[in-house]
C-alpha cells in the first residue's frame, strides 16, 4: 500500500494530462482551430495544476518523468521509487493516448497523430532541444518555489498550472511545448510518429537538471535542499 497509493496517483494524474490534453489538441483539429492556442493551453494549465493539487499528498504530483528526474537529482527521491514513478507516467500516457485514438473523432486523430506533439518547420532539432529545456527549466522551477520549498505559498498545483500556461502560449507553436517526456510519448508510441522525438527527452530533462541545479544549490533553503 505503501507504494500502491503514490504510484497509482502518478498513474492517475498523467493520465488526465495526456488525456485532456492530447484531446484538446484533436477536438481544435476537429472543429478547424475553435479552440486556438489559448484553448489548448488552458485545458492543460487547468489539467495539470488540479491533478498537482489532487495528488500533491499522496505523491508529491510529480505527473512528468522531468520533475521526476529533478527531483532525484535533488535526493527528494530514490533511486527505485523514482524508477517506478517513471514507469508509471509512461504507461498512463499510452493508456490516455489510446483512449484518445477510440473516443475521439477519427480523422482529426489520424490528423494530429492524437495530440502528438510536433517541431515546426522554423525551428530546426537543436532550437527544439533549447526551447523545451527552457520551458521545462521554467516548469521545474515552479514545482522547486510552489510546492518543494518550505517556504512556497499554499497555492496548490495552480502555480505550476500558470507556469504550463504561458510556455505552451510562448512554444506551442514551435516545439508543441510538451516540457514533459511523458505527454510526447504516449500520443507517439500510438500514432507510431517519432520525428524529432529525442527533443522532447533531451530538452526537458536538461530542463530539469538545470532547475535541479539552480533550486537544490541556491534557491532552496539549506535544511530543505536533501531530502
Amino acid at each position: 500500500m505503501k507504494t500502491i497509493r503514490p504510484l497509482t496517483a502518478e498513474f492517475f494524474g498523467t493520465f488526465a494530462l495526456v488525456f485532456i490534453g492530447a484531446g484538446a489538441v484533436v477536438v481544435d483539429s476537429h472543429t478547424a482551430g475553435a479552440l486556438g492556442l489559448v484553448g489548448v493551453a488552458l485545458a492543460h494549465a487547468l489539467v495539470l495544476g488540479i491533478m498537482i493539487t489532487a495528488t500533491m499528498n499522496i505523491s508529491g504530483g510529480h505527473i512528468n518523468p522531468a520533475v521526476t528526474f529533478a527531483l532525484w537529482l535533488t535526493k527528494k527521491i530514490d533511486t527505485r521509487m523514482g524508477a517506478l514513478y517513471i514507469v508509471a507516467q509512461l504507461a498512463a500516457a499510452v493508456l490516455a493516448a489510446l483512449l484518445v485514438r477510440w473516443l475521439f473523432p477519427a480523422a482529426a486523430g489520424e490528423v494530429t497523430g492524437y495530440g502528438v506533439p510536433r517541431i515546426s518547420g522554423t525551428v530546426t532539432a537543436f532550437e527544439a532541444v533549447v526551447i523545451e529545456a527552457l520551458l521545462t527549466l521554467f516548469l521545474v522551477s515552479a514545482v522547486f518555489g510552489t510546492a518543494v520549498s518550505p517556504e512556497a505559498p499554499k497555492v496548490g498545483g495552480f502555480g505550476i498550472g500558470l507556469v504550463l500556461l504561458f510556455d505552451i502560449l510562448a512554444g506551442g507553436p514551435l516545439t508543441g511545448a510538451a516540457m514533459n517526456p511523458a505527454r510526447a510519448f504516449g500520443p507517439a508510441l500510438v500514432a507510431q510518429e517519432w520525428h524529432g522525438h529525442f527533443a522532447y527527452w533531451a530538452g526537458p530533462l536538461v530542463g530539469a537538471a538545470a532547475a535541479a541545479l539552480l533550486w537544490g544549490g541556491i534557491l532552496l533553503p539549506r535544511e530543505s535542499k536533501t531530502g
